[in-house]
């Protein structure tokens, strides 16, 4: 369908990782549905799942958290740049220089074997937390804490971002909201994984160039920009009028609908009941309840359903995050869908190349640049001075 904007409805590529049925609100990694997922598996399983194509046996499940315990610990070069990254970037800026500098220092060098490449992956995916612990901490002007090898991927990143053993229920949250962000089809950040990869470029470089797209706003930080809102509400009875007020001048309302979805997307079900029991536990469920009120607003006035970073926003903020770690927490979770993507382009490859539909003049006649005329509305001397 030549001329359509964003590609929108354009298939880019098959893939057996994720599929989405955007009328029944339904989402499945390699077949299985996210609420299953998210009730019974863990990060590690569905890691395993998306890059495997089924799920682990026990034996299979002990290896890979194996391989993703020794593969947490950052390159001495990559830590040392933190202290630097952290008085200089943001925290995706951060990450994103951090990947790419891990590419020097991996084991497997330049090595596009299949077989190097899966290594390569479970190496990111185990060390992105770790980025982002090192970094938060520096720049709170505290020790890093090194990654705890008894214990799991999720608790874990909480444990050296916090300082201390999360509770069993702050550690299976922050498990389910990784489950949750690890794959959603044709996403702009994993097409942009997938176009560099079918170049055959490195497995880093890809996941780069996907961080790089999950840094705008209209991708990854909307989460950010969600929590953001619901501080400035500060509270459940300002809800109201506030997003009336929005509405009122035509500004949108970050978490709410979606491209693909036309009724309430699976992973915000997941996150409102994990919000609600995240305020229960810690003893303040005022995120929550803002939260609660602005769907409601926005269901009445627009009949917009909350998309996966509305809830997100009140669960990261209930675990302890900044808000600025918001997206690169997505990136987090987000990675074992794109390298599982990476490896999957790379498995029966074709370089991706669109057309593109030439919307500007034709046949125009160079003239020599003393001949050229000032253009009607170019600026004048003041306005470039």
């Amino acid at each position: 369908m030549p001329g359509t904007r964003g590609l929108e409805e354009v298939v880019a590529a098959q893939t057996a990782i994720s599929d989405i049925d955007g009328k029944l609100g339904k989402l499945w990694y390699v077949g299985y549905s996210i609420d299953d997922l998210a009730r019974h598996s863990t990060f590690e399983e569905v890691t395993y799942l998306v890059h495997h194509l089924r799920l682990p046996t026990q034996i299979e499940l002990e290896e890979l958290l194996e391989q993703m315990v020794n593969d947490r610990e950052a390159a001495d070069f990559v830590a040392d740049l933190m202290p630097t990254l952290a008085k200089q970037t943001s925290p995706m800026s951060m990450l994103r220089t951090g990947v790419s500098a891990a590419s020097a220092y991996d084991p497997d060098g330049w090595d596009q074997s299949p077989e190097a490449n899966y290594r390569k992956a479970i190496r990111i995916i185990s060390l992105l937390p770790t980025l982002i612990a090192y970094y938060d901490r520096h720049r709170r002007g505290l020790d890093p804490v090194v990654p705890n090898p008894k214990l799991p991927h999720a608790a874990n990143f909480l444990y050296m971002l916090i300082g201390e053993e999360p509770s069993q229920e702050m550690a299976d949250a922050m498990d389910t909201a990784f489950i949750a962000y690890v794959d959603h089809t044709m996403n702009a950040s994993t097409f942009c994984a997938r176009v560099v990869a079918s170049t055959l470029s490195d497995m880093h470089s890809s996941v780069v160039a996907a961080i790089a797209a999950l840094k705008g706003p209209l991708h990854g930080g909307a989460n950010e920009q969600a929590m953001r809102m619901l501080e400035e509400i500060g509270e459940p009875e300002r809800a109201d009028g506030f997003v009336k007020d929005l509405f009122a001048r035509k500004e949108r309302i970050m978490g709410f609908g979606h491209r693909v979805y036309k009724t309430e997307d699976p992973r915000a079900t997941i996150l409102r009941t994990l919000a609600r029991e995240l305020g229960e536990h810690t003893g303040d469920t005022k995120w929550f309840d803002i939260s609660q009120r602005v769907e409601q607003v926005v269901m009445d006035e627009k009949g917009l359903y909350p998309n996966v970073d509305f809830y997100m926003a009140a669960v990261l903020h209930s675990l302890g995050l900044a808000t600025d770690l918001f997206t690169p927490m997505f990136a987090a979770g987000r990675a074992a869908g794109w390298t599982a993507h990476i490896r999957e382009q790379y498995s029966d490859n074709r370089l991706i190349r669109p057309e593109s539909e030439y919307i500007g003049p034709r046949d125009q006649r160079w003239v020599p640049i003393e001949e050229r005329e000032e253009p009607e509305d170019a600026p004048g001397e003041e306005a470039v001075s």
